[in-house]
Protein backbone atom coordinates (compact mmCIF):
# COMPACT_ATOMS: atom_id res chain seq x y z
CA UNK A 1 0.00 0.00 0.00
CA UNK A 2 1.04 3.54 -0.57
CA UNK A 3 0.93 4.33 3.15
CA UNK A 4 3.62 1.66 3.72
CA UNK A 5 6.21 3.36 1.48
CA UNK A 6 8.87 5.13 3.49
CA UNK A 7 10.02 8.41 1.96
CA UNK A 8 13.10 9.58 3.86
CA UNK A 9 13.46 13.29 4.60
CA UNK A 10 16.34 15.11 2.93
CA UNK A 11 18.60 16.78 5.52
CA UNK A 12 21.92 18.62 5.31
CA UNK A 13 21.79 18.97 1.51
CA UNK A 14 21.50 22.40 -0.10
CA UNK A 15 21.44 24.07 -3.48
CA UNK A 16 23.11 27.48 -3.60
CA UNK A 17 23.94 30.04 -6.25
CA UNK A 18 27.24 31.81 -5.59
CA UNK A 19 28.71 34.85 -7.34
CA UNK A 20 32.36 34.20 -8.15
CA UNK A 21 35.17 35.88 -10.05
CA UNK A 22 35.97 34.17 -13.33
CA UNK A 23 39.75 34.52 -13.48
CA UNK A 24 40.15 34.10 -17.23
CA UNK A 25 37.42 36.51 -18.33
CA UNK A 26 37.63 38.87 -15.32
CA UNK A 27 33.85 38.74 -14.83
CA UNK A 28 31.65 37.97 -11.85
CA UNK A 29 29.61 34.89 -12.70
CA UNK A 30 26.79 33.13 -10.86
CA UNK A 31 27.34 29.39 -10.38
CA UNK A 32 25.00 26.79 -8.90
CA UNK A 33 26.38 24.31 -6.36
CA UNK A 34 25.10 21.28 -4.51
CA UNK A 35 26.29 21.10 -0.91
CA UNK A 36 26.48 18.07 1.38
CA UNK A 37 26.67 19.28 4.99
CA UNK A 38 26.13 15.74 6.28
CA UNK A 39 28.63 13.31 7.76
CA UNK A 40 28.24 10.65 5.03
CA UNK A 41 28.98 10.84 1.30
CA UNK A 42 26.09 10.99 -1.18
CA UNK A 43 26.24 8.47 -4.01
CA UNK A 44 24.93 8.59 -7.56
CA UNK A 45 23.68 12.18 -7.32
CA UNK A 46 21.33 12.99 -10.20
CA UNK A 47 20.31 16.60 -10.74
CA UNK A 48 17.75 17.97 -13.18
CA UNK A 49 17.41 21.69 -13.74
CA UNK A 50 14.74 23.74 -15.48
CA UNK A 51 13.51 27.30 -15.41
CA UNK A 52 10.12 28.49 -16.57
CA UNK A 53 7.25 30.92 -16.24
CA UNK A 54 3.92 31.29 -18.06
CA UNK A 55 5.53 32.16 -21.41
CA UNK A 56 9.14 30.95 -21.35
CA UNK A 57 10.98 27.72 -20.58
CA UNK A 58 14.65 26.72 -20.51
CA UNK A 59 16.07 23.46 -21.74
CA UNK A 60 15.80 20.62 -19.24
CA UNK A 61 19.40 20.04 -18.09
CA UNK A 62 20.69 16.88 -16.39
CA UNK A 63 23.84 16.43 -14.31
CA UNK A 64 25.43 13.48 -12.49
CA UNK A 65 27.93 13.36 -9.65
CA UNK A 66 29.21 9.87 -8.80
CA UNK A 67 30.08 10.70 -5.16
CA UNK A 68 29.63 13.94 -3.21
CA UNK A 69 31.87 13.70 -0.13
CA UNK A 70 30.69 14.46 3.40
CA UNK A 71 31.05 18.18 4.17
CA UNK A 72 31.71 18.71 0.46
CA UNK A 73 30.27 20.58 -2.48
CA UNK A 74 30.29 20.38 -6.27
CA UNK A 75 29.60 22.90 -9.00
CA UNK A 76 26.48 22.06 -10.96
CA UNK A 77 26.50 24.77 -13.62
CA UNK A 78 27.04 28.38 -14.61
CA UNK A 79 23.78 30.33 -14.59
CA UNK A 80 23.15 33.03 -17.15
CA UNK A 81 21.55 36.12 -15.60
CA UNK A 82 18.80 36.14 -18.26
CA UNK A 83 17.14 33.14 -16.55
CA UNK A 84 16.90 34.88 -13.16
CA UNK A 85 13.49 36.23 -14.20
CA UNK A 86 12.20 32.63 -14.35
CA UNK A 87 11.31 30.24 -11.54
CA UNK A 88 14.33 27.90 -11.51
CA UNK A 89 13.94 24.36 -10.16
CA UNK A 90 16.62 21.86 -9.11
CA UNK A 91 15.46 18.30 -8.49
CA UNK A 92 18.06 16.14 -6.77
CA UNK A 93 17.99 12.37 -6.33
CA UNK A 94 20.75 10.50 -4.51
CA UNK A 95 21.56 7.40 -2.47
CA UNK A 96 22.64 7.54 1.16
CA UNK A 97 23.10 4.34 3.20
CA UNK A 98 21.35 2.31 0.47
CA UNK A 99 18.24 4.50 0.56
CA UNK A 100 17.08 6.76 -2.22
CA UNK A 101 16.34 10.40 -1.39
CA UNK A 102 14.75 13.08 -3.54
CA UNK A 103 13.95 16.74 -3.13
CA UNK A 104 13.05 19.68 -5.34
CA UNK A 105 14.49 23.12 -4.59
CA UNK A 106 13.31 26.40 -6.08
CA UNK A 107 14.79 29.80 -6.79
CA UNK A 108 11.66 31.91 -7.32
CA UNK A 109 11.77 34.46 -10.14
CA UNK A 110 14.09 37.41 -9.40
CA UNK A 111 15.33 35.88 -6.12
CA UNK A 112 18.93 35.43 -7.27
CA UNK A 113 20.44 38.81 -6.43
CA UNK A 114 23.07 40.36 -4.17
CA UNK A 115 20.53 41.51 -1.57
CA UNK A 116 19.43 37.88 -0.94
CA UNK A 117 22.94 36.56 -0.33
CA UNK A 118 23.63 34.77 2.95
CA UNK A 119 26.31 32.46 4.36
CA UNK A 120 26.46 29.19 2.47
CA UNK A 121 27.13 26.03 4.54
CA UNK A 122 30.46 24.22 3.99
CA UNK A 123 31.68 26.63 1.30
CA UNK A 124 32.60 29.60 3.52
CA UNK A 125 31.14 31.90 0.89
CA UNK A 126 28.06 34.06 0.45
CA UNK A 127 25.31 33.05 -1.94
CA UNK A 128 21.59 32.59 -2.40
CA UNK A 129 20.13 29.37 -0.97
CA UNK A 130 17.24 27.67 -2.74
CA UNK A 131 14.00 27.04 -0.89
Amino acid sequence: MRKDIEIPEVKDVYIAVVKELHEEFKTEDWNAYIINDGNEPLEIVLITVQGYNETQMTTHMRHKIAVLPAKGFAKIEFIEERVFKLDNFYTVTYFLNNKMYEKRWEFPANSIKDSNMTSVPVMSKKGVLAK
